[in-house]
């Protein structure tokens, strides 16, 4: 075990071996110096399960003025993604809003989540960054280091970077560079819609990540990983996706 890791407590009862933390950084400067002692951890080529059968989206949301995070997490086969597992957990808030450092104030409610599972994913889909961050460690990076799990940062918006103008049809993409290293994607996941940016989390690398992204995509602009899991994230109610498979409500927002 490394030194600069917490002391870390195992869920053996659940289908996810989930190490969770027992103490988290306090302050901004020692989630930053957490994040540059994490950021060498990151494996940016693929380790992946061969054939993916199950994949994962994880969101969080706030309750309480954001003194409790409730995060969500929906598992789906693959590839025809349907709602097989669920997990919802409410947890306080124990970091404020620091651009850059969300993963310490969403990661320890979601790895509570993961840790409910009955049915353990191949791939998980995070709603935020990978590696294109300024450290290298978004939430998606820190996510899959802690899990020792493959991830994929899948982001509405750009948090850094620069990239060339991207064509308006469906699958096209171009590189996302920061300071001349290649730390992401923008994607058109939807003809002439608001790009999406992926970037790598933790083993596997950029090209299979926009391959599994778009495979998750089907239809709308976002991944049916982040469509579920923002849905029971923002919902609350524990039984959601599996609740609106069975009655038949796919949720036809874009």
């Amino acid at each position: 075990m490394n030194s600069h890791r917490p002391t870390l407590h195992s869920q053996p009862e659940f289908a996810m071996q989930i190490q969770i933390p027992e103490s988290w950084p306090k302050t901004a400067a020692e989630a930053i110096a957490l994040q540059k002692a994490l950021a060498p951890e990151v494996i940016t080529q693929d380790q992946l399960p061969d054939p993916i059968r199950l994949v994962a989206g994880v969101d969080a949301g706030y309750e309480e003025a954001g003194q409790t995070t409730r995060a969500a997490v929906v598992v789906l086969s693959f590839p025809d993604l349907a709602p097989v597992d669920e997990a919802l957990v409410r947890c306080p808030t124990t970091f404020p809003y620091v651009p850059g450092l969300l993963s310490f104030r969403e990661v320890p409610a979601v790895l509570e989540a993961l840790a409910q599972l009955k049915t353990e994913p191949d791939i998980i889909l995070c709603d935020g960054q990978g590696i294109a961050h300024p450290r290298r460690l978004g939430i998606a990076s820190h996510l899959g280091v802690i899990c020792d799990r493959p991830t994929i940062g899948v982001a509405k918006s750009r948090l850094i970077g620069t990239h060339a103008e991207l064509p308006p049809e469906k699958g096209a993409w171009v590189p996302l560079m920061d300071k001349g290293d290649r730390i992401g994607a923008v994607l058109r996941s939807r003809t002439n819609t608001r790009p999406l940016y992926i970037s790598t989390g933790h083993k596997i690398s950029l090209e299979t990540a926009l391959d599994l992204v778009l495979r998750c995509t089907p239809k709308y602009r976002l991944p049916e990983t982040t469509r579920y899991s923002d849905r029971l994230a923002s919902s609350g109610t524990r039984q959601s996706a599996l609740q609106q498979v069975q009655q038949g409500d796919l949720f036809n927002q874009k």
